[in-house]
């Protein structure tokens, strides 16, 4: 599995860029979302399930928000 999360950039249209300061927090619908940076000043989020979310969260790639 790969320890950098990947997301669309919304802003350059660029698809799977590597996401920095990942912080990832439950919806309301019980989801996983991830939200950070593309190093470049653009916002980026993006729609985890759950395996993927802990484990970011247990590789140190991504920080808990809840």
């Amino acid at each position: 599995m790969s320890k950098m999360l990947t997301a669309y950039c919304m802003k350059t249209k660029e698809k799977n860029v590597p996401m920095q300061d990942a912080v990832i927090t439950k919806t309301a619908r019980g989801g996983y979302m991830a939200q950070g940076h593309d190093g470049k000043g653009n916002k980026m989020t993006t729609m985890l399930g759950e395996a993927t979310a802990l484990q970011a969260v247990k590789d140190g790639v991504a920080k808990k928000a809840w």
